[in-house]
C-alpha cells in the first residue's frame, strides 16, 4: 500500500488544526469566564480594573487548566503531574502579566478606563497573551508522547521497507517480528 507525497506533513498539519481548535474551546470558555468575572467585579465592588482584572484572569487560569488537561491535551502525557501544574502556574502568571500589563498601560499610561476600552484593552490583552499560551503550553507543560520506535521499526519491516525485505528474517516464525538487522561493514 503505497502512502500519499505529502501524508506525513498532512498528517502533522490536521493535528495542529486539531490541537488549535481544542485549544481555542477550552481558551474560548477561559475567555468567557475571564470577561465574566471581570465585569462582575467592576460591576460589584469599588476594586481598581487591574485588581479586578488579576482576579478575572486567575480564575480563567483555574478553569482553563481543568479544560486542557481532560480536554484539550487529555492523549499527552500525564506523568508528573507536580511538574506539570509548577509549568503551568509559571507560564499562566507570564501569560497574566502580559494580558494585564496591556490593561494597565491603556488604563493608567493613556487614561482609558472607562467600561467599553476596559473591556477591549482586556480582551486584546487575552489575545496577546493567548499567543504566548499556546505555544509554552504544548512545548512545555503538556507534552507530545513520543512515538515509539520500536513500534515504526516493526511495521516498517512487516510491510518490507526495512531492507527491502518483507516477512521475516534470520528463520523467525511467519508473522513474528523480526529483530533488527546489523550492518554489514564496508567493503564486504
Amino acid at each position: 500500500m503505497s502512502t500519499p507525497k505529502h501524508g506525513p506533513a498532512l498528517d502533522r498539519v490536521r493535528a495542529l488544526v486539531r490541537e488549535v481548535a481544542k485549544f481555542g474551546a477550552v481558551g474560548g470558555l477561559g475567555v468567557l469566564v475571564n470577561l465574566g468575572v471581570f465585569n462582575l467585579i467592576r460591576s460589584t465592588t469599588d476594586l481598581q480594573v487591574v485588581r479586578a482584572s488579576v482576579i478575572a484572569t486567575v480564575v480563567a487560569i483555574a478553569t482553563n487548566y481543568l479544560g486542557f488537561r481532560y480536554f484539550a491535551y487529555r492523549d499527552r502525557a500525564q506523568s508528573g503531574r507536580t511538574r506539570e501544574l509548577a509549568l503551568f502556574i509559571a507560564f499562566s502568571v507570564i501569560g497574566l502579566i502580559i494580558e494585564n500589563g496591556v490593561l494597565y498601560t491603556a488604563t493608567y499610561g493613556f487614561g482609558w478606563d472607562g467600561k467599553l476600552e476596559t473591556n477591549a484593552f482586556k480582551f486584546i490583552g487575552i489575545g496577546v497573551a493567548t499567543v504566548f499560551r499556546f505555544w509554552s503550553y504544548r512545548t512545555w507543560v503538556f507534552k507530545a508522547l513520543p512515538a515509539p520506535a520500536a513500534v515504526s521499526l516493526v511495521v516498517g519491516q512487516r510491510d518490507g521497507q526495512a531492507g527491502g525485505q518483507s516477512g521475516t528474517q534470520g528463520g523467525g516464525a511467519p508473522g513474528a517480528p523480526a529483530a533488527p538487522r546489523t550492518p554489514e561493514p564496508a567493503g564486504k
